[in-house]
């Protein structure tokens, strides 16, 4: 018992050393988080890994949706690299290799990974409906990259999962478990355990942010609440209780997304 304690104690005051000595913060909303990854090693993982996804799954051929899906990430991104400039923050974006791909796929789904690179899932675009519906859903996703959501995450998966490895080490010694870990800290997968809380807040973070990114574009940010309204009668009821759930429910995020329009309705450019 004396030796689990100690070994328990131990590995709590590793942790701890690890978290306090590789804070950062996120570049937009001011909030301290965990990053273990340099953000080089994170692109050049993302670039691979975007790569093998991108080969293993069938582009979208109906080039009117393709082109929306393009043009609302050209939109997006370029209010992003705005108003990260107007903040003095542009070196946050350095490295970044934009590009928006439409899959298909019968997935409600979309994503970014490191770098701008945006996966949107066929299955969504009912639900979005129109050009800003889908920038509702790019703006969100756009926003959990610059925010570095994806290397926070998987910088808590390194630390609770693989016992603090370094990602080069766990690529080479654990290879499908950290492939599995990207895949979940990028919203490629799904995941239940101990790191839903973490998931909870960028969720809400991300819409904050996406509200801000969009009506920066030209997006009539109003659109969200209606989009998410939309979502919440796509699940037909079967959505988990929020404390299960990896993302806020659906009157909570309906809710702050009201209490955050004021702020963005600031940046909408009619």
């Amino acid at each position: 018992m004396h030796t689990l304690r100690t070994r328990f104690l131990t590995l709590a005051l590793v942790a701890v050393a690890l978290f306090i000595s590789s804070c950062s913060t996120v570049p937009v909303t001011g909030r301290s988080q965990l990053n273990l990854i340099p953000a080089s090693t994170m692109l050049s993982m993302s670039y691979q890994q975007y790569g093998d996804f991108m080969q293993s799954h069938q582009s979208s051929r109906d080039q009117s949706k393709v082109q929306m899906v393009q043009r609302v990430g050209v939109n997006i991104k370029n209010a992003v690299e705005s108003y990260f400039k107007q903040k003095g923050l542009s070196d946050q974006l350095q490295g970044y290799k934009w590009e928006f791909n439409l899959v298909e796929s019968n997935e409600v789904n979309a994503w970014c990974m490191p770098g701008g690179k945006v996966v949107v899932y066929s299955g969504i675009l009912p639900i979005t409906q129109n050009e800003v519906g889908l920038a509702v859903v790019m703006g969100h996703e756009i926003a959990h990259a610059v925010a570095e959501h994806g290397s926070e995450r998987m910088s808590q998966g390194l630390l609770t999962q693989l016992g603090g490895m370094a990602l080069n080490e766990a690529l080479a010694s654990k290879p499908a478990e950290t492939r599995a870990l990207w895949m979940t800290a990028f919203g490629v997968g799904a995941q239940v355990g101990v790191l839903l809380p973490y998931s909870r807040l960028h969720e809400s973070e991300a819409d904050k942010l996406g509200l801000i990114f969009m009506a920066m574009a030209g997006y009539n940010p109003n659109e969200a609440v209606a989009f998410w309204q939309r979502m919440a009668a796509n699940k037909g009821g079967a959505a988990p209780p929020e404390f299960l759930s990896t993302h806020p429910s659906d009157a909570t995020r309906i809710k702050d997304l009201q209490a955050a329009m004021p702020e963005a309705m600031k940046y909408y450019k009619r």
